[in-house]
């Protein structure tokens, strides 16, 4: 992976059953993991319930605090209260949709059932916000796809050189 140069992350995680505390979140501390791991300065991580409101909350809220990326997990399948792709474009001035078509396309090597995820992926501000299954196993595949493009975005969005010709 190439590094991060510390850029600053927080993970939200979408989930009614974790919210009201019936499930731990295991997706969260997953992410967390593999992003320190990475190279990036987790900076926060919190659980919010499957309510657009809520999530929009949450999204301008690490977006206000100037963090560079935000990873959410859950909320991105066919049920009727998965909305963190909506709640996602709400709050994104400009959307990225390259970065889940690649998960999506690396998802499918794996699983037929790859395609059904409706993960989003846009700009606000300075902050990149990228969503992700609700599963620890798929997040993080689906993060490993990207996350060296991620970190090349990053440092274009963050002021970095936009030399996107070189490796």
């Amino acid at each position: 992976m190439t590094g991060a140069l510390s850029f600053s992350v927080e993970v939200i995680t979408v989930s009614d059953r974790s919210f009201r505390g019936e499930r731990a979140d295991a997706s969260g501390p997953a992410l967390e993991a593999f992003l320190r791991e990475a190279g990036y300065d987790v900076v926060g991580c919190r659980v919010v319930p499957d309510e657009q409101p809520l999530i929009e909350g949450a999204l301008r809220e690490a977006v206000g605090d100037d963090v560079a990326l935000v990873v959410t997990t859950g909320g991105t399948g066919f049920s009727p209260r998965d909305v963190t792709p909506e709640a996602t474009a709400a709050v994104c001035e400009r959307m990225a949709p390259g970065i889940p078509e690649a998960m999506r396309a690396a998802s499918l090597r794996i699983t037929p059932h790859g395609c059904l995820s409706r993960e989003a992926c846009g700009i606000a501000g300075a902050t990149l916000v990228v969503n992700l299954p609700g599963s620890p196993k798929a997040a993080v595949e689906n993060l490993s796809a990207v996350i060296d493009a991620i970190a090349h975005g990053l440092r274009i969005l963050r002021g970095g050189p936009a030399d996107c010709a070189a490796s």
